[in-house]
């Protein structure tokens, strides 16, 4: 079967639209790259945001239950005031002394397990995973990578080469391999982690046979292009010794689950009871600022800083820092952990309520406020699956309510609001959805 690369898109002459759309789309045809894709059927035009609404030049507000980036919501005034005075005094780099970037830094590595001591800062996620790569391969020796099947991990070359989600048009690295995850195989949870962890051992054995060498098991803890495939937790335990036993190195992205998003902790990898040797983060660090981070074991990046070099210009320059922190301080102090957990308690419930009513909800999957929800009727097949799922966003966008759709075959919710979403917003999302269900079941 093949797939589109972003099936909830745009395309010319599906949609009627205001002329003043209908403009601007020519226009950005006409200058922009071929690889710039619109989101929905009818594309969203928004001026302003703030917390977790969006604003369309008619000052119709969406709400957003899709944007991880702006983590504490949209424009936090909050950051946004540490970005401006930061930029009024002294945006510099890493190169120069400078107190904040120290205490930051401090204050960030002090929200890991006490193994994990030492960070170095990026621009973006895609670079993270790029560095960290590096760093394994040099402390390890090893070329191989083991990704999910389904995985992304970002942009740069070397990263895209491990990111199986981009499609067939992007060659994986002949040092890759992939393993599948043992929810979208319908593995019982009592056979979860020994199924993982054979898939595991045998990339091992494949990686050696051929003199690759393994030099990282790189996964994303909440397994979001996955389908968001979460439980049980702890099922990645048994890999995660395998890949050490070979002398590997254990990298978590943390991207899309770190900085509370799970509820229960600060980190995804957490929650599954390991600590791993490379953990990478990226722009909902800074709530949309590009910054982003490798934070690790002193071994291995002691050993690269030693004998390679990294220089990345506006990596951990003072205004990103200062977002950073700000954010940190924010979640740290509004006990924002907390709120997530109560808050995605009250949506999985709502929509367990939902699914218990209506047909259309194979499955729903959460950990905090990151759910993955399968969509199909009984007996339906993966086409028609995915044609509603995708049905099913778009009535919710022209309702005013903002998600898309994940995993392999693209017929999974992923909704993923900003942390700061409270009752009311899940409450209307709620309505929203069920409304929205009902009009594609009908």
């Amino acid at each position: 079967m093949s797939i589109d690369l972003m099936p909830n898109r745009y395309r010319p002459g599906e949609a009627e639209l205001p002329q003043r759309e209908a403009d601007l789309i020519a226009r950005r045809d006409a200058v922009l790259g071929a690889s710039y894709r619109l989101q929905y059927r009818t594309p969203v035009h928004f001026v302003r945001g703030q917390g977790m609404w969006l604003y369309d030049p008619d000052d119709r507000p969406y709400l957003d239950f899709y944007n991880n980036v702006p983590s504490l919501g949209h424009c936090h005034a909050e950051v946004n005031a540490a970005m401006a005075e930061q930029a009024g005094r002294i945006s510099a780099n890493t190169r120069y002394l400078e107190p904040r970037l120290v205490d930051y830094a401090e204050k960030l590595v002090g929200t890991f397990p006490a193994e994990l001591d030492r960070v170095v800062f990026t621009c973006t996620g895609s670079e993270s995973n790029d560095l960290a790569l590096r760093i394994a391969r040099l402390a390890t020796g090893g070329e191989g990578v083991i990704v999910t099947s389904y995985a992304y991990h970002g942009t740069s070359a070397a990263v895209a080469a491990v990111s199986p989600n981009l499609g067939a048009a992007v060659n994986l690295s002949p040092f890759v391999r992939m393993v599948n995850l043992p929810g979208p195989e319908h593995i019982a949870d009592a056979q979860a982690a020994d199924f993982f962890e054979a898939q595991v051992r045998a990339a091992i054995t494949d990686l050696q046979r051929r003199g690759i060498g393994v030099a990282a098991l790189l996964f994303d803890s909440i397994f979001s292009s996955d389908g968001v495939w979460i439980d049980p937790p702890g099922f990645i335990a048994g890999a995660v010794h395998a890949v050490r036993e070979a002398g590997g190195l254990i990298i978590a992205d943390e991207v899309q689950p770190g900085f509370g998003r799970t509820g229960a902790h600060m980190w995804g990898f957490q929650r599954h009871g390991i600590v791993p040797d490379l953990v990478t983060l990226g722009k909902p660090m800074g709530n949309g600022f590009p910054i982003g981070a490798v934070v690790g074991r002193n071994g291995p990046m002691e050993r690269f800083g030693q004998t390679a070099r990294y220089s990345n210009t506006f990596a951990g320059n003072t205004v990103g820092i200062a977002c950073a922190d700000a954010v940190l301080t924010i979640l740290q102090r509004d006990r924002i952990l907390d709120s997530v957990a109560a808050v995605s308690q009250r949506l999985r419930r709502g929509l367990d309520d939902i699914a218990a009513q209506m047909p259309g909800i194979r499955a729903i999957r959460n950990a905090g406020l990151f759910f993955g929800v399968d969509i199909g009727l009984d007996n339906s097949l993966p086409a028609q699956r995915r044609a509603m799922a995708l049905d099913l966003v778009n009535t919710m966008r022209d309702n005013g309510v903002l998600i898309s759709t994940t995993s392999a075959n693209e017929d999974a919710l992923k909704i993923r609001p900003p942390l700061v979403c409270q009752n009311e917003h899940a409450d209307q999302f709620l309505a929203a959805f069920k409304s929205a269900l009902a009009k594609v079941i009908a």
